[in-house]
C-alpha cells in the first residue's frame, strides 16, 4: 500500500502538516503513517509525550471518522527529528513526506539549524512543506 509520512510535531506547523497529509493520503488512497520524533530522557520532553498522547487521541479519533488507514510511530531513539523522519521514510518506502514550517530569520537559521531543510534534502521521495494559515516569523511579523 502507498504511504504518506507526516512529520508531526505539538504546534500549529504539526497541525498543519497532519491536515496535508490527510488530503494527500485521501488523493493517493494511501495510509497515512504520523511520525513524532523525540531525543527523550528529560522532563520538559515528558511533558511533551503527555501531551502527544493527548494531540494523538484527538487525531485519531478526527481519522477514525474520516475512515483513512493511519498509524501513530513515536520515535525516542536519541535521534534528531530530520533523522527519525528520514529514516523511517526510507523504511517504509513512503511516496510522500509531509512537513509543517515556519519562516526563521537569518540569524535563527544558521544558528538553529533547519529540520525542514535536512528532510528537504535527505528524504528519500518527495517533499511537501506546508505552512500555517496565519504564521509569524521570529520577529513576530505577520506574513
Amino acid at each position: 500500500m502507498t504511504k504518506v509520512l507526516v512529520g508531526y510535531k505539538l504546534s500549529p506547523e504539526g497541525d498543519a502538516a497532519l491536515e496535508a497529509g490527510i488530503a494527500e493520503a485521501r488523493l493517493r488512497n494511501a495510509e497515512l503513517l504520523v511520525v513524532y520524533s523525540s531525543r527523550g530522557g528529560d522532563t520538559e520532553q515528558t511533558r511533551d509525550m503527555a501531551a502527544l498522547d493527548s494531540a494523538a487521541e484527538a487525531a485519531r479519533a478526527r481519522l477514525d471518522a474520516e475512515g483513512i488507514s493511519y498509524r501513530f510511530r513515536e520515535q525516542v531513539l536519541g535521534n534528531s527529528p530530520s533523522e527519525d523522519v528520514i529514516a523511517m521514510a526510507a523504511d517504509e518506502a513512503a511516496a510522500v513526506v509531509v512537513i509543517g514550517i515556519k519562516p526563521r530569520s537569518l540569524v535563527g537559521k544558521a544558528i538553529l539549524g533547519s529540520t525542514a531543510h535536512e528532510i528537504l534534502v535527505g528524504a528519500p521521495c518527495p517533499v511537501i512543506a506546508v505552512k500555517t494559515s496565519s504564521h509569524t516569523t521570529e520577529e513576530g511579523t505577520a506574513k
